[in-house]
């Protein structure tokens, strides 16, 4: 396979996973504000921060309003984190590799991206919001969906599992990151109860309540929602599976030694991790080296794969990808 073909691939797949985070993410969000007791709210600029955009956020919007975040996660095509601009990237990717994937599969990433553009502003607006994110949630799945139950297995297919993969392992982790230490003072009299909500939130972000409150069988506790989101490789959006599946695909490659590398060392850092005793601040850390780490697996895929190593920070993949689809 070309390195072109690979690439594009990979990315295309990315950024649909990407579109379908933040839907999730502004979906959830909107529901915890509506839980919180009186005179308590999570706000919204936390989402900014998961998406690793406060900076570009800031240059661009001086109120950290609902709605000015609202709109800049959701249809600022300058933003690539945006669910419009990631839908168009994974578009314009699907576009020039239509000889690869399944001709259902470049309609329906086609009609989501105009769906997207179409209703941008109904998303905005509190009234059509939760029909906007969910058509774009159910529509992402029914994309990956359709890749996995029509799409050969061959190494095409295993480019877009590693980067739907990868994301989403990066995406659980920033998640995590900021919903877990944004709300509330420890020393908070209301916190057990505030607490339980938060985490609740963070297992809802990641579709993942019913699954943990099936398979722990037990109240909402901090250790065990970290060690399932972090640990459980059954979970389909834990770190462990996610970096699993990105082995799994890497080893099907081949020629793959140094990407194998680099997986293993992530995925043993974060298998054994003794959660229990992580405080706020070891959290924090956990996250930061959990997606550094998948940044240098990210590296050594470019190095091994790709035609180029390619930078990893959003605004410089976006004018990459738009190049690659040229």
């Amino acid at each position: 396979m070309l390195s072109r073909v690979a690439e594009t691939l990979y990315w295309f797949s990315r950024y649909v996973e990407r579109a379908e985070n933040t839907a999730r993410l502004l979906r959830v969000n909107a529901q915890l504000v509506l839980d919180m007791p009186r005179g308590i709210s999570p706000g919204w600029e936390a989402l900014v921060h998961i998406t690793g955009l406060k900076e570009a956020f800031s240059g661009c919007c001086q109120e950290a309003s609902e709605r000015n975040i609202v709109r800049y996660l959701i249809g600022t095509i300058d933003n690539p984190g945006s669910i419009l601009a990631s839908l168009s990237l994974a578009r314009e990717n699907a576009r020039t590799v239509r000889e690869i994937l399944p001709r259902s599969a470049w309609e329906v990433a086609n009609e989501l991206y105009w769906y997207a553009k179409e209703h941008a502003k109904q998303g905005v607006s509190k009234k059509g919001r939760d029909d906007y994110l969910d058509e774009i949630t159910g529509g992402s799945q029914r994309l990956v969906g359709l890749l996995g139950s029509v799409m050969y297995r061959d190494e095409a297919y295993d480019f877009l599992r590693i980067g739907r993969n990868l994301e989403r392992a990066d995406m659980t982790t920033r998640i995590l990151d900021v919903r877990s230490t944004d709300l509330f003072d420890e020393e908070q009299i209301e916190s057990r109860t505030l607490d339980a909500l938060q985490w609740i939130s963070v297992l809802k972000s990641l579709s993942g309540y019913q699954s943990y409150r099936r398979v722990c069988e037990t109240r909402i506790r901090r250790a065990e929602v970290l060690r399932f989101i972090l640990q459980d490789p059954a979970f389909p959006r834990s770190v462990a599976h996610g970096l699993d599946a990105v082995e799994e695909s890497v080893g099907s490659l081949g020629h793959g030694e140094r990407v194998m590398r680099r997986l293993r060392a992530v995925a043993r850092k974060t298998r054994l991790l003794k959660v229990e005793q992580l405080s706020r601040g070891d959290l924090h850390e956990v996250c930061d080296e959990i997606q550094l780490g998948i940044t240098h697996v990210h590296d050594e895929l470019a190095r091994s794969y790709f035609l180029l190593h390619y930078d990893t920070s959003q605004e410089q993949v976006q004018v990459q990808v738009q190049a690659s689809g040229t």
